[in-house]
């Protein structure tokens, strides 16, 4: 029988360092991310700057998994703060958000921004962030049939706008404009 070769280098977990890092360098998308899902600038800071404290005090995460652990620390605050909700069957099913407070000059943000919280949520985690099915309904408490009839729903509501929405989804720079000002985020990371 071979002999078992001893492990010569501990499994490397990601170290505060390194999500001080990741939201310094990924402070456009991650703070982008908030604010497509709260669509609430202060809102949007208040989530960014939780997923930081979590994520430098929360429980460790292997290093390559660092990047989605932090993306994930944003969408779980994000639905601590909303707490979105699959409509009711009753409910009207088509209407859309109207008690927008934000405003945001470009059609396709606001397309989104607009959305019924949970429409928003499974379109911005689902489509522009690829999560599966079975994870947003495990993030946000619900059934994959609610994740699936939403997703429709807000396909259905920005109809025509999908590729504007997904070129903004790629533009960063528009978004943040539009978004406005990181200045917080950089303070909370220290740069």
């Amino acid at each position: 029988m071979p002999e078992a070769k001893p492990i010569t280098s501990p499994t490397k977990y990601a170290s505060s360092g390194d999500f001080r890092r990741i939201f310094h360098e990924e402070t456009d998308s991650l703070y982008r991310l908030s604010f497509l899902l709260t669509a609430d600038r202060e809102k949007a800071e208040q989530c960014f700057v939780s997923g930081l404290e979590d994520s430098l005090n929360g429980s460790p995460v292997f290093k390559e998994w660092a990047h989605s652990w932090a993306r994930r620390t944003i969408v779980q605050n994000a639905i601590r703060l909303i707490n979105p909700q699959p409509l009711d069957k009753d409910a009207g099913s088509n209407s859309v958000s109207t008690n927008r407070t934000e405003k945001v000059f470009q059609p396709e943000i606001s397309a989104i921004l607009e959305l019924p919280s949970f429409e928003r949520f499974v379109f911005v985690m689902s489509v522009l962030h690829r999560y599966s099915d079975q994870d947003c309904s495990i993030l946000l408490g619900c059934t994959r049939r609610d994740v699936v009839a939403a997703r429709a729903r807000a396909g259905h509501y920005l109809g025509n706008s999908r590729q504007k929405v997904r070129a903004a989804a790629g533009s960063e720079e528009s978004v943040l404009h539009e978004c406005g000002s990181s200045r917080f985020v950089r303070q909370a990371t220290g740069t």
